[in-house]
């Protein structure tokens, strides 16, 4: 079995409630409270633990809520390696409106970083080892965008396969530096990076398909909410269409869908059978409430449910 790292450079403490409704200017009693570790890399490494793919979390954490965050990591058993920060970690939050079935997510830009404590988490990564390393996640306010092309070029140097996803200005230098084993920007992500807009997942299939026949990803797959998800390779693309089921929260999902794909790579399995798995683990998230990400029985299931797709 391959060994898989995560890399959280702007993690969160992810909150979840419930509330009857949501007014302005009041106060809203909430219920049903729960928080968990977060961040993309974060949400990967805690979905790769419940599918049993081994698993170590490297994250950048700081002040009072940053002793939280390795406390709820610590709670859920992950492997973990903190990276130290002199700001505080964020907290987001999630509420879910009862009375409409809407999600309100409310997400704190972080914290600052100065150029010793990005260059440090840089000089740490240099010695890591693994056979996959996924860098999932927005990058805090004060690191360079080309963060995520330095990390990519220094796990080519080790023989590594980098996973990248994320958004912007990082995302775009992080592909076109190349040689980036699997990305997964969702389909506004996708838009963003190419500056165009796409009617059709067929559209986005081929613009996708021209990216890795460029040299960007051997594989990019680009989640559509409600229209399902596309997966390019060398080979061509294919677009699985979305499962119809009663959406609880969209928290996670993405992070769902890449981990499992990672996890099925570092399986050996092939990209098809890949892509049907991380699907079956997106759709699983979606049907969890809140900040709960998704379950190996549920994806599963789907899986099966998806065979001949």
């Amino acid at each position: 079995m391959k060994t898989i790292a995560t890399l959280t450079m702007n993690p969160t403490i992810d909150g979840a409630c419930k509330a009857e409704r949501v007014f302005h200017t009041h106060k809203i009693r909430t219920s049903g409270d729960r928080y968990d570790p977060g961040g993309g890399g974060i949400n990967v490494a805690r979905v790769l633990a419940r599918l049993d793919c081994p698993v170590r979390a490297f994250y950048l954490a700081g002040g009072a809520t940053g002793a939280v965050l390795d406390h709820l990591l610590d709670a859920q058993g992950l492997d973990r390696v903190r990276m130290d920060v002199a700001g505080n970690t964020r907290i987001s939050m999630a509420v879910l409106e009862h009375a409409t079935g809407r999600e309100y997510r409310f997400v704190p830009e972080g914290p600052m970083l100065s150029e010793a404590e990005w260059a440090g988490a840089l000089d740490r990564l240099a010695h890591i080892e693994c056979d996959y390393l996924v860098a999932s996640g927005s990058l805090p306010r004060g690191v360079p965008v080309d963060f995520y092309a330095r990390i990519g070029a220094m796990a080519a140097r080790k023989g590594i396969r980098f996973v990248l996803d994320s958004s912007g200005e990082s995302l775009k230098a992080g592909l076109d530096a190349g040689g980036v084993f699997l990305a997964k920007p969702s389909a506004g992500e996708f838009e963003q990076l190419t500056g165009r807009s796409f009617d059709t997942p067929a559209a986005i299939g081929e613009a996708a398909r021209d990216l890795v026949q460029a040299g960007k990803a051997a594989h990019l797959a680009v989640t559509m909410g409600h229209l399902g998800a596309v997966l390019a390779t060398a080979d061509g693309f294919w677009h699985l269409p979305a499962i119809k089921l009663e959406v609880k929260s969209a928290v996670g999902a993405g992070d769902s869908f890449l981990a499992a794909m990672t996890c099925a790579f570092a399986h050996g399995r092939d990209a098809r059978t890949a892509f049907r798995y991380g699907m079956a683990a997106g759709t699983a998230a979606v049907m969890s409430p809140g900040t709960d990400l998704c379950h190996k029985e549920d994806i599963d299931r789907l899986f099966h449910d998806m065979e001949g797709m």
